[in-house]
């Protein structure tokens, strides 16, 4: 396929929807796959690779899942989107992580403002992160939500957010009415730059919006010591207000 529009759009606004990028077929044996990754691999990981939702029962997000199961270290070498991660990284991709963002039915909880750099503190921020729509996400089931252009303007300064599983939040507030609202039907994909600003409401709907999600970087980019440092500083300050 060819990819210059996408690329373009992701260029612009720091995210890009690619519809119907996984078929039925492929949908199914990446859920299967979750399903058995959530009952027989979750009791094994360590405590830091799951967090739980406030009812301490339904997962929230599961971490670093490439390490724990074959299929998952395998999905993102396919190469129709190994070919379109590079155009968007600049360079060869290599991925850090996949990982699930739940939002189960009632009790998923929602996300903070913020930039996925201020944790990867990457330099250049030639790192993305491919989210697949494992179910339909609807404006009720807690869709994400993308500041477009944010990615243009530096990483912003971030503090602790006190929500677990995504422990930083951007310190100044953001115009939230002004953001894009990601709707998307299962088997499509979003992806968005590491510091285009996102968030999303909790799900209060009947309905769940799982979300598989695959984090590449070009093979170029390098911690960044000024942001390792800002990173650390708002550690300390989560792990002196947990105290």
């Amino acid at each position: 396929m060819h990819w210059e529009d996408t690329v373009q759009d992701y260029r612009e606004q720091g995210f890009v929807h690619v519809p119907a990028f996984y078929s039925a077929e492929q949908l199914a044996q990446i859920k299967a796959a979750i399903e058995h990754y959530n009952q027989a691999v979750v009791p094994t990981v360590p405590e830091s690779d799951v967090v739980f939702e406030a009812d301490g029962q339904a997962i929230r997000n599961c971490w670093r899942m490439h390490t724990h199961d074959p299929f998952f270290a395998q999905l993102p070498a396919e190469e129709r989107l190994q070919t379109l991660i590079a155009a968007l990284v600049k360079g060869t991709p290599l991925c850090k992580g996949v990982e699930t963002f739940n939002k189960p039915a009632r009790v998923g909880s929602g996300v903070p403002p913020h930039q996925d750099n201020a944790y990867f503190c990457q330099e250049p921020p030639d790192v993305l992160t491919v989210w697949v729509a494992m179910d339909d996400v609807t404006p009720e089931n807690g869709p994400v939500q993308y500041l477009a252009g944010s990615h243009l303007d530096g990483l912003r300064e971030h503090t602790p957010s006190g929500v677990k599983g995504n422990s930083f939040g951007l310190t100044e507030s953001v115009d939230e009415a002004s953001a894009s609202v990601a709707l998307l039907t299962k088997g499509d994909i979003l992806i968005h730059h590491c510091q285009t600003i996102h968030f999303s409401a909790p799900n209060v709907s009947d309905q769940p919006r799982l979300g598989l999600l695959m984090v590449f970087r070009g093979d170029h980019t390098q911690d960044s010591p000024e942001m390792k440092d800002a990173y650390h500083r708002a550690r300390a300050l989560l792990e002196s207000s947990q105290s």
